[in-house]
C-alpha cells in the first residue's frame, strides 16, 4: 500500500519542494492551497484548491492520509498591522485549529508535521543593542515568548499538538518543526529579492547588515519535513536550520558573486535592536542522522539559476 500524504500550503515555496519529493517516492498525495500550484502537478499529487479556515474539508477526510505535513500559513513581511490581526487568525490559528479537530476521524494518522518557527523563541536571547561576534544557538529548551503575531500563533498551534497528543490520546506523532530563515526558489524571501534585484539592476534596502540569520534552503526545509514524518523517533519541537549564522554583509556578497553583478546598497538607519539568531541542531541530527547540507552559496547559486531560467537566459 503507498504512502499518503496531506500536504496544506502546496502552492508555497516549501511545499513546491515537498510535493516533488514525494512523487518521486511514489507516495499519493493531496495537496491543499488556496491559491492554483505554480507548474502542473507532479505525478501522484491531486490539488485541491481550499481555504482551510472556513472550506468543506470532506475531501480530507476521504482521503485518509496515513500522515500530514502542515505547511500553510500567513506571514507579514514587515511590521504587522491591524488588517494583519484578523488574517492570522484565519490562516494561522483557525486553520490549524481545523486540521486537528479532523484527525479524530482519521483513524490511519501516523504523524502529523508542523511548520512551526523559531519566532516563539524569547527575543531577549537572540536581539541585541549592538552587532554580536557570532550567532546566539537557541535550543529546543530555550525559553519560550512569541516575537510577534504569527510566532504566537506558531505557539498556539504547538500547543493544540501536544493538546491532541496527551489530553485527546492521539495514537500519532506530533512534531513541530521550528524552522528558521527559509530561501529558495520562487520565493518572495530577501535572498530572493536580492538576487532578482541583481540581475534587474535595481538598489536595495539594507537595514543592519551586521544582523546574523540561519538561511536554510527551502529544498532542505522539505527533506528535513519528510525525514520527521518518516521517523518514528521523531517528536515535539525540533529545530530546523543549519546551524550557522551569516550576516547580511555576507549573503549580499554571496548574491553578487553568484550573479556577477554589483548590488547597489542603501544603507538606511533602523531604530530597532541587531539580531544574532541560529538553531542548535543537536536534536535534529540525534533523531534523523541528518542537518541540512546546502551551504548558502550553493543555495544561492540554485536561485540565481532558477531566476536567470525564468528570464529565459539558461
Amino acid at each position: 500500500m503507498s504512502e499518503r500524504y496531506l500536504v496544506t500550503g502546496g502552492a508555497g515555496v516549501i511545499g513546491g519542494e515537498l510535493l516533488e519529493l514525494l512523487s518521486a517516492r511514489g507516495a499519493k498525495v493531496l495537496s491543499v492551497d488556496r491559491l492554483a500550484l505554480p507548474a502542473p502537478a507532479p505525478p501522484g499529487v491531486e490539488h485541491l484548491r481550499a481555504d482551510l479556515a472556513i472550506a468543506d474539508l470532506a475531501p480530507v477526510v476521504a482521503f485518509r492520509p496515513d500522515r500530514i505535513l502542515h505547511l500553510a500559513a500567513t506571514f507579514e513581511r514587515s511590521v504587522e498591522s491591524a488588517e494583519f490581526w484578523d488574517q492570522n487568525w484565519a490562516d494561522n490559528v483557525v486553520a490549524t485549529h481545523r486540521l486537528v479537530e479532523l484527525t479524530a476521524g482519521l483513524s490511519g494518522l501516523q504523524a502529523f508535521v508542523f511548520a512551526s518557527s523559531y519566532l516563539v523563541y524569547r527575543t531577549s536571547q537572540y536581539l541585541f543593542d549592538a552587532p554580536a561576534a557570532d550567532g546566539v544557538a537557541l535550543v529546543e529548551t530555550a525559553a519560550i515568548s512569541p516575537r510577534n503575531l504569527c510566532g504566537a500563533a506558531k505557539l498556539y498551534a504547538e500547543g493544540e499538538l501536544d493538546f491532541a497528543r496527551t489530553a485527546m490520546d492521539a495514537r500519532f506523532r506530533t512534531v513541530s518543526a521550528r524552522i528558521f530563515r527559509v530561501y529558495g526558489r520562487r520565493s518572495r524571501d530577501v535572498v530572493s529579492r536580492w538576487v532578482r534585484a541583481a540581475l534587474d539592476g535595481t538598489p536595495i534596502d539594507v537595514y543592519h547588515p551586521e544582523n546574523r540569520f540561519d538561511y536554510v534552503f527551502s529544498r532542505d526545509v522539505a527533506d528535513g519535513l519528510l525525514r520527521m514524518a518518516l521517523s518514528d523517533r521523531a517528536s515535539g519541537p525540533i529545530n530546523l536550520a543549519t546551524g550557522r549564522s551569516r550576516t547580511v554583509g555576507e549573503m549580499r556578497e554571496l548574491v553578487e558573486s553568484a550573479t556577477g553583478c554589483h548590488l547597489e546598497a542603501r544603507e538606511l538607519v533602523a531604530d530597532e535592536p541587531y539580531e544574532a539568531s541560529q538553531a542548535d541542531t543537536t536534536r535534529l541530527g540525534e533523531l534523523l542522522g541528518w542537518v541540512p547540507g546546502t551551504d548558502l552559496a550553493d543555495g544561492i547559486g540554485a536561485v540565481v539559476a532558477h531566476e536567470r531560467g525564468a528570464r529565459g537566459g539558461g
